[in-house]
C-alpha cells in the first residue's frame, strides 16, 4: 500500500505541476488557480484507492492534499518559471535520450529543476508516449513529480498521467 500512497502522491503533484503550467496568470489567480486544480486532481487520484467509507477517505484526503501542493506551486512558480519548465519538458520528451537530465533555470527567481524522459512506447491507440520525472526546486526545497506524456497530432507532447 506504501507504494500505491507514493504512485498517488506523484499523481497529485504532476498534476498540480501540470495546472500551474497552464495557468499563466499572475498574483493570487495563480494560486487559487493551483489550489482549485490541486484540489480535483487530488480527489481524482483519492477516488482511486479503497472502497466505501476508505474511498471517501482517501477522496477527502487526495482533496486536501492536492489543493495545498496545488496552491504552494501556483503561489511559488512565476510565469518566467512555468515557460522554463513547459519548455524544458517540451524539450526532454522530444529530443532528449533516455534517462538523461534536461536542467532548466530561472536566474531571476533562482528556481530550478530537471526532466528525465524515459523510453518512448506506442500505447494502445498508437501515440507515441515517455513516462518522465520532473524536478522542480523552489528556494531550496524540491518537489519530485512522476508521468506519462503522449504525442499529439501537432508534434506537441500532452501530459496525459
Amino acid at each position: 500500500m506504501h507504494t500505491k500512497r507514493k504512485q498517488i502522491f506523484s499523481l497529485i503533484l504532476i498534476g498540480a505541476m501540470s495546472v500551474s503550467l497552464t495557468a499563466c496568470q499572475t498574483g493570487g489567480q495563480k494560486e487559487t488557480l493551483g489550489t482549485l486544480g490541486g484540489a480535483v486532481l487530488g480527489g481524482l487520484a483519492g477516488s482511486q484507492v479503497g472502497d466505501g467509507r476508505g474511498r471517501l477517505l482517501a477522496v477527502g484526503l487526495g482533496t486536501l492534499i492536492g489543493a495545498g501542493i496545488g496552491s504552494e506551486i501556483g503561489k511559488s512558480l512565476d510565469r518566467a518559471d512555468q515557460a522554463y519548465l513547459q519548455q524544458t519538458t517540451q524539450e526532454a520528451l522530444e529530443t532528449a535520450p533516455s534517462g538523461q537530465e534536461t536542467v532548466w533555470r530561472n536566474p531571476d527567481s533562482g528556481n530550478r529543476g530537471t526532466v528525465v524522459a524515459q523510453p518512448a512506447y506506442q500505447d494502445t491507440t498508437g501515440r507515441y508516449c515517455r513516462e518522465f520525472q520532473q524536478t522542480v526546486i523552489i528556494g531550496n526545497e524540491a518537489h519530485d513529480a512522476y508521468g506519462t506524456a503522449c504525442r499529439q497530432p501537432d508534434g506537441s507532447w500532452q501530459i496525459v498521467s
